[in-house]
């Protein structure tokens, strides 16, 4: 890939090869404003789109916490990046409550030993067949909603009585169509750098809604029934259990 095919649909002017350094600098302050303002537009449609069902999403992800649930978060590329904040984001919290999260792509033992002994298409399937039950929550992130990884493991998901939800890009693809999402939050745009900027806020709100949840005066954790998630869990390590 030369260097003009690699950033002129970013930013066109530096390909032109503009030598004005005012002009330049100009051009690249606009450019970062309409992206901010775009940015920022999507973020707010989505919400609105997608609130009550973020909403609901969160009240079914507190109930299974309380009841020892885990959450397991799992993507390709910066998606998989993006996985890795979200399972952090709810095992360590900077304020709230800490419950298990781990992302499935963090432990690259695991990711290249499954990716060379089985095939990459089963190297979250296969992580959630060994470490997963049925109080437990995966959730998937794609900026396409295509991977064909993330499908496999969905429908194993959904096979052991996991909640399922699925951030997803452009028309929601594969994951908006499937019947092994309980939910699918789909990003409205063909920009995978405004997607993934949603999908960070996308799982903020999933967050909040969650802990919401959980702190009401009615649930199993605030009745003190439910104490085993009150230190942070890293989100590195899965649990070790029996393969089913």
């Amino acid at each position: 890939m030369s260097g003009s095919e690699g950033t002129d649909f970013l930013y066109p002017f530096i390909d032109a090869h503009e030598e004005d350094a005012g002009e330049l600098l100009a051009d690249l302050a606009v450019s970062a404003r309409d992206k901010a303002t775009e940015s920022a537009r999507l973020q707010r449609d989505s919400v609105i789109e997608w609130g009550e069902g973020i909403d609901k999403a969160g009240s079914g992800m507190a109930e299974r916490f309380t009841q020892g649930g885990r959450l397991y978060t799992f993507g390709n590329g910066g998606s998989s990046t993006d996985a890795a904040t979200l399972a952090s984001l709810f095992s360590r919290p900077a304020r709230g409550r800490p419950v298990p999260a781990w992302s499935l792509a963090a432990d690259q033992a695991v990711v290249t030993a499954l990716g060379n002994d089985v095939g990459f298409d089963l190297i979250f399937s296969r992580q959630i067949i060994a470490h997963a039950g049925d109080h437990d929550i995966a959730i998937a992130l794609s900026t396409s909603g295509n991977s064909d990884d993330l499908m496999i493991a969905l429908a194993e998901a959904r096979k052991r009585g996991l909640l399922t939800i699925g951030f997803a890009g452009h028309d929601g693809g594969r994951m908006a169509a499937s019947d092994d999402l309980d939910y699918c939050f789909t990003i409205r745009s063909q920009s995978i750098h405004r997607i993934q900027e949603s999908h960070a806020l996308i799982g903020h709100r999933l967050w909040r809604a969650a802990q919401e949840y959980m702190n009401r005066p009615d649930s199993v954790t605030a009745q003190g029934q439910a104490t085993t998630h009150s230190q942070p869990t890293t989100h590195n390590q899965p649990p070790h259990s029996q393969e089913s």
